[in-house]
């Protein structure tokens, strides 16, 4: 079969294959995208805005699931006060004008973390389109905001605390009771992660849900990251062999 030559070709070529069902990113290399360039970091992240916004789009039209975009962790409030200023300017701005496009893609918004920290600014337009969008049956796209891994599982294991306290539960959790107490409860299990910008780590993302997905590292910098760089991460995805402890042997279909 000849390569494909659009992207139009190659997201066709990738419905023709299991798609992963929820797909996490971990946004990374705006501030060196800026740097390299002579330009000051939020730039960078101005210019990542747009990637997400593609990359966004390319998920809708694929049929991806849930698309849940590491958009600023608990670690981030310790960056310099003006460059958290800045980001939380982007933040509102980008659920301003990115409103009327998730209501008409049928995309229901998402956001996991501790939101509360985060400005009266953002809070208020992020509500409004969480509660407008509610009943969307599209893709699910979920903003990791003043999140962290690790603070995840300390809440949900305060939660179990709370259930056992409360004579609704007993010893330890069950990975099913666990689940339950997770932000993502409510999402497809995650099946990719891909971060960009040439770092190999998690950084404090989704410890939990990542256990069996792929891992896709890429040297492109998130705001070079585009629906063609996005389109190819799935296409790995789809060449390997996932086995889940299993051998190659029971994975694959008998001949």
């Amino acid at each position: 079969m000849e390569s494909p030559t659009t992207l139009t070709d190659l997201e066709e070529q990738l419905k023709e294959r299991p798609l992963p069902r929820h797909v996490g990113i971990v946004m990374d290399g705006n501030g060196r995208w800026a740097e390299g360039r002579g330009l000051p970091r939020i730039a960078g992240h101005r210019e990542g805005s747009n990637s997400v916004r593609e990359i966004t789009r390319c998920a809708r039209r694929v049929g991806l699931q849930a698309l849940t975009l590491y958009a600023f962790s608990s670690q981030n409030w310790s960056r310099p006060a003006e460059e958290v200023a800045a980001l939380m300017d982007l933040l509102r701005e980008y659920l301003e004008k990115e409103r009327a496009e998730i209501l008409d893609n049928a995309i229901r918004l998402n956001a996991i973390g501790d939101l509360d920290r985060l400005p009266r600014s953002v809070r208020s337009p992020l509500e409004a389109l969480r509660a407008d969008s509610a009943g969307n049956r599209g893709m699910v796209l979920t903003l990791a905001l003043s999140y962290g891994g690790r603070e995840e599982l300390l809440r949900a294991a305060g939660r179990w605390g709370q259930v056992v306290a409360e004579g609704r539960g007993r010893g330890a959790p069950r990975e099913s009771e666990m689940e339950a107490l997770l932000y993502t409860s409510d999402l497809p299990p995650l099946d990719l992660v891909i971060r960009t910008s040439g770092e190999h780590r998690l950084s404090n993302f989704l410890l939990w849900q990542v256990a069996y997905a792929e891992l896709v590292f890429t040297e492109v910098l998130w705001p070079d990251f585009r629906p063609d760089a996005f389109a190819g991460c799935i296409l790995e995805y789809q060449q390997r062999e996932r086995r889940f402890g299993m051998t190659s042997a029971q994975v694959r279909p008998a001949t």
